[in-house]
């Protein structure tokens, strides 16, 4: 494990080639180019919030502002794991003309929608401010470590679909249909209060709550976050980033046949 992290640094410049060959070609031909990225977030935005304002009331306060602080961070969770799944399987003839670590692939691509969420967080910030709910410098000290967690989970998650992709192709497909689902298992559209005592064990469980919840305590709340929540995604990060490399390492040998 040691020695394929250390291969896998040795790459940082292929990692960043990657990661600017992505952002650069996303919207590489279209009229509004990399304003797309925060056309995108914006539209669902809006179509959410008079869905969840409107057609279903809640009771939260500026529920936009609350939607916009979960849904960033849920898109950058959300597109890792959709064209991270296709990260191998995709990228064939690379992988069988030269030799590079294969982590390498989900790696950049993980990191290419980091970037693309801390340009969306333009868009938070102003919402911030415009709403009038503002900041607490205290609190936002730990925004970094926050978002830092969400990309161990990411990347743990990532590795685990990209490698099993190659083999199973239907597993990308799943990938989508799981996280259509697991949306509405985290609060972003609502709040973690509603949720009945009984079942609530099981939206506790899901990192992306402790991570979610989070971004709204530093942005919304204005508190500092759980610590509870904190470690709770700190420990899924790291045995996920584990569990996903151990992974990857039993399935790549194959691929290039595979592929």
């Amino acid at each position: 494990m040691k020695e394929r992290i250390k291969s896998i640094l040795s790459y940082s410049d292929m990692i960043g080639s990657l990661v600017k060959r992505d952002l650069r070609g996303k919207y590489k031909g279209s009229v509004l180019g990399f304003l797309w990225t925060f056309i995108n977030p914006l539209c669902q935005m809006i179509v959410y919030t008079i869905v969840f304002s409107v057609v279903v009331r809640n009771n939260l306060d500026k529920f936009y502002v609350y939607m916009i602080v979960g849904m960033i961070p849920w898109l950058f969770f959300d597109m890792s794991l959709r064209q991270g799944a296709g990260s191998i399987r995709y990228q064939g003839d690379m992988i069988k003309k030269i030799y590079f670590p294969r982590e390498v692939l989900p790696l950049s691509c993980v990191t290419s929608n980091f970037v693309n969420m801390l340009f969306c967080f333009i868009i938070v910030f102003a919402v911030l401010i415009i709403s009038g709910i503002g900041f607490s410098p205290k609190a936002l000290i730990f925004l970094p470590l926050v978002m830092g967690l969400e990309y161990l989970i990411c990347l743990g998650f990532t590795l685990i679909v990209s490698a099993g992709t190659v083999y199973f192709k239907d597993l990308e497909h799943i990938t989508t249909v799981v996280l259509m689902a697991w949306i509405y298992a985290t609060p972003i559209m609502y709040s973690i209060d509603i949720i009945p005592q009984n079942i609530k064990w099981i939206f506790l469980a899901n990192p992306m709550t402790a991570i979610i919840e989070a971004f709204h305590n530093i942005l919304y709340w204005r508190i500092v976050p759980d610590l509870g929540d904190l470690l709770y995604a700190f420990v899924f990060g790291v045995v996920m980033v584990f569990v996903g490399e151990w992974i990857f390492a039993k399935l790549d040998d194959n691929f290039a046949e595979e592929l």
